[in-house]
């Protein structure tokens, strides 16, 4: 018989201090690639005129759009993506390779490309927009609700596969219980799924607002850039560029800090004791 012996415990700060350069170093490079275009913004601000600037009518329309469609966006997205993860996680139907395939296309393609995609299906003159207007005189395109709808095709997948990994993750035996006592799939859906799958929802729904609030390709290719409708904070940042380059990196600030404040939120909120 083997005897017992003390358990080796795994190294810890010892072997920190023993870490190759070969892979310090080029871990050192990707943190200073994704720093100093931080720190080159910060530095290159103008500070001097930084309140008169972000108190502009244009600046804060744009932000005040750009917070309400990417809610909205993230709300459509919840609406949608939820069950559509649930039958990816849980769903034995065929096809299912193709349909996950197909959720992540947004996320390769160009955005300018899925803009003229969505310009070809819900333009006047497109797949579905062309019938939209023809009977009821509805408008898609160059509208709010076209930047709503630009944001939720490019942010659905980021939900979709947050949800789905988080509804494969958790215990379908807690489903099987539901059922034998009676539960039907909708109550055991609302009950027991969604609550289990909670922290993966809201890290999903996290990401879907970030990439709402930061499009601009498909925005600017289905919605236009017209202020107080459908220029949001990303086409306000490219306009003002082209006249006034201290005042797009004020723009870029207010844009980075709003983002970064609800990211740290939120994973504060919802997400800590998944870290924990």
């Amino acid at each position: 018989m083997r005897r017992p012996g003390r358990r080796r415990r795994p190294a810890t700060g010892a072997a920190v201090g023993r870490v190759p350069a070969l892979i310090v170093i080029p871990a050192a490079c990707a943190l200073a690639l994704l720093v100093l275009p931080l720190i080159g913004l910060l530095a290159r601000a103008p500070w001097t005129d930084l309140t008169e600037r972000l108190t502009s009518d244009s600046v804060t329309t744009a932000l005040r759009l750009s917070l309400t469609t990417a809610t909205i966006a993230m709300l459509a997205c919840l609406v949608l993506g939820v069950p559509l993860a649930w039958l990816l996680a849980r769903s034995n139907f065929r096809g299912r390779r193709l349909v996950r395939a197909l959720v992540t296309v947004p996320l390769v393609l160009p955005p300018v490309v899925g803009g003229i995609a969505l310009l070809a299906t819900f333009g006047r003159t497109g797949v579905v927009g062309e019938p939209l207007f023809d009977v009821f005189g509805w408008q898609v395109t160059f509208t709010t609700t076209a930047v709503v709808v630009a944001q939720t095709f490019v942010a659905l997948p980021f939900l979709v596969l947050a949800v789905e990994g988080a509804v494969r993750s958790a215990d379908a035996r807690y489903d099987e219980v539901a059922a034998s006592l009676g539960a039907s799939r909708w109550w055991t859906f609302l009950r027991v799924t969604l609550p289990l799958a909670g922290p993966g929802i809201a890290s999903g729904a996290v990401l879907a607002w970030a990439r709402a609030l930061g499009e601009f390709g498909a925005t600017i290719t289905f919605a236009g850039s017209l202020e107080g409708e459908t220029r949001t904070m990303p086409l306000e940042v490219y306009k003002t560029y082209q006249t006034d380059a201290p005042g797009a990196i004020v723009v870029s600030l207010v844009l980075l800090v709003v983002s970064i404040g609800v990211l740290a939120a939120m994973r504060e909120r919802w997400l800590g004791g998944v870290a924990a």
